[in-house]
């Protein structure tokens, strides 16, 4: 074992990624696969058949209890009281200096008599969420992290139905975007499956508990060997999202970005009270004084985190900084998101914006 990644956590899917082949480095405390064949034939697959990422190093709490929807109304932006069970909501944490404590997705759930809430939220922010939703508890909400017990398979690509139709009793075809459901998965057990992703490609998401992470993995594999499926790493997960317009939390939102800067007004519900709501409704209606746009080079040049762009005609005139680029799909696209003056925010060829999680 490399001394260098002996304090890094794995997955219950690790051996099997090195098994593969795959690249493994270090994200988020995980020791984690960043690619396989390469990020171009990877961020193919997806787009126009099936890949498999093993994203089990994101993070899940559980809330429950009669508090619970009061506490999660308080902490997120967006409006939980509208969710349905089965329903699934991309929502943000605001902290109390106009910033973003974390994105993530609200689930709200039913099994049985257990009414509860799934809150997923991103790897490398999952003690800091969890302290942060903890310090704000004062409806007698109960919360339960169950990070550390959980794995998921992120099944995504036009051919994730007939992959997967197959595992379940259940019509996939007949989930709406974004909706949930416990159910049986053939050969693993129960399962919490969504109509959710992060790559724009159309998919499902899979929670398994980590001792039938890998039963999971090889059926999947097993029933998507007629459409190529392929295992896919961190690398073209980002280049995917990065040609949605999807945010990163630590490249394109953060704790000193508002969700109004970071075009995420629309899950910013002005209809409740939550953390900081009233300077960010203020914030509104004063308009932002910067925004985060998409951009899509179309001169030779790799757009690189932090570079500074400026206005051609003026050249010591800067517009703004880069947040985030990659090069990728075969085509030598070179997509980004950059933050600039709310003046400033036309750019030709605009591509992209922050949008949700899926």
């Amino acid at each position: 074992m490399d001394p260098m990644t002996n304090d890094l956590k794995r997955t219950a899917l690790t051996h099997v990624h090195e098994a593969l082949g795959a690249k493994m480095v270090p994200f988020a405390g995980y020791l984690m696969p960043v690619q396989y064949t390469g990020v171009n034939d990877e961020h193919l697959a997806v787009r126009n058949g099936v890949g498999v990422f093993d994203v089990s190093h994101m993070g899940e709490f559980l809330v429950r209890g009669p508090g619970a929807l009061d506490l999660i109304q308080k902490v997120t932006s967006n409006d939980a009281s509208k969710l349905a069970v089965g329903k699934v909501q991309y929502s943000c944490l605001p902290n109390a200096t106009g910033g973003i404590v974390d994105d993530l997705l609200v689930y709200r759930m039913q099994h049985g008599d257990d009414h509860h809430y799934v809150l997923v939220v991103n790897a490398s922010n999952i003690q800091k969420d969890w302290d942060w939703i903890n310090s704000l508890n004062t409806f007698d909400a109960q919360l339960e992290n169950i990070s550390d017990h959980m794995s998921l398979l992120a099944v995504q690509g036009p051919k994730a139905t007939a992959t997967l139709q197959p595992l379940f009793s259940v019509d996939l075809a007949a989930m709406e975007y974004y909706t949930a459901q416990y159910a049986e998965m053939k050969g693993v057990g129960l399962v919490l499956i969504s109509s959710t992703g992060y790559t724009g490609a159309g998919g499902y998401e899979v929670y398994v508990p980590n001792p039938l992470a890998q039963k999971a993995w090889d059926t999947v594999f097993e029933n998507g060997a007629p459409y190529g499926i392929k295992p896919t790493g961190l690398a073209c997960r980002d280049t995917l999202r990065l040609e949605m317009g999807f945010c990163l939390y630590g490249n394109d939102i953060d704790d000193t970005t508002s969700p109004l800067e970071a075009g995420l007004g629309w899950i910013t519900k002005f209809t409740k009270e939550f953390t900081n709501s009233a300077a960010l409704k203020a914030q509104k209606e004063q308009g932002v004084t910067r925004k985060l746009v998409g951009f899509e080079m179309i001169d030779r040049g790799i757009p690189r985190h932090g570079y500074p762009i400026v206005d051609a005609a003026k050249q010591q005139d800067r517009r703004g900084h880069q947040r985030h680029a990659r090069s990728f799909g075969g085509q030598g696209h070179r997509h980004g998101l950059r933050a600039c003056g709310a003046e400033r925010s036309g750019f030709r060829r605009s591509t992209s914006r922050c949008a949700e999680r899926g």
